[in-house]
């Protein structure tokens, strides 16, 4: 058991120290990360596409990485925006890299990018561990989700600089309470900001393209108490390191 931690502490060191590289190396050209992460089926693509096509109407420059353990149709739905698109196949593993993304990147993001969208893969355990150079992260969670999500997770809403609701139109429809699930937030995230969407029903959008065109223009994200150390340094919502090929 301890030479599993310590080899998990290790890998994670290791991407920290690749985060910084690559967060460095994308603000001296002008791009800020977006990273956004969620449980499958939670409406993130929908909500990106929209995103990104209302960047392209207000003439941002803005590129999209998306990243599943297979197909290609989350990147074919993205593309439908305009803006430039990248699908990343992780061959089984349940989450991106630093480094990964690094390499994805190299010789494909557009000059100019202001801002950079990850598509994270769907899940809320592995991805909540690994930093991607992103200045602006963001978890998801629809309203079919159920209201105690935050404490099941809480590495991955701890470190939230912005959590989203998603599927609003519905929220009556399955009971849905919010202010039970906003309590739980705050017990695990105190004071971030928590935004209401709805893709159907129009509620909400834009609202995520602001906060990081806010966050690429200087202002300072939320500051989550878990984000003080670095995340090599927490108690991760999993035991182990995943497999690598």
């Amino acid at each position: 058991m301890c030479r599993e931690v310590d080899l998990q502490q290790a890998v994670l060191a290791r991407n920290d120290q690749s985060a910084h590289t690559l967060r460095t190396g994308l603000a001296a050209r002008g791009t800020t990360v977006v990273n956004l992460l969620s449980s499958p089926g939670s409406g993130k693509t929908a909500l990106l596409e929209h995103e990104l096509t209302l960047a392209r109407e207000r003439c941002v420059p803005v590129a999209a990485l998306t990243a599943d353990l297979a197909t290609e149709n989350d990147a074919a739905r993205l593309a439908r925006s305009g803006v430039p698109v990248k699908q990343v196949l992780t061959d089984g593993l349940c989450h991106l890299e630093a480094g990964m993304l690094a390499r994805h990147l190299d010789g494909w993001l557009p000059d100019p990018t202001r801002l950079l969208f990850v598509e994270n893969v769907g899940n809320l355990v592995c991805p909540a561990s690994y930093d991607l150079g992103e200045t602006l992260r963001v978890v998801l969670a629809s309203v079919t989700e159920g209201e105690d999500k935050p404490l099941k997770y809480p590495t991955a809403f701890g470190l939230a600089h912005l959590v989203v609701i998603t599927k609003t139109d519905i929220a009556e429809a399955v009971g849905f309470d919010e202010g039970a699930f906003r309590a739980n937030v705050e017990r695990v995230n105190p004071g971030v900001e928590v935004l209401l969407t709805s893709v159907r029903a129009d509620r909400g959008l834009g609202a995520l393209l602001d906060r990081a065109l806010a966050a690429a223009a200087g202002t300072a994200p939320h500051s989550p108490v878990m984000a003080r150390q670095p995340l090599h340094h927490h108690h991760h919502d999993h035991a182990s390191v995943p497999s690598r090929s």
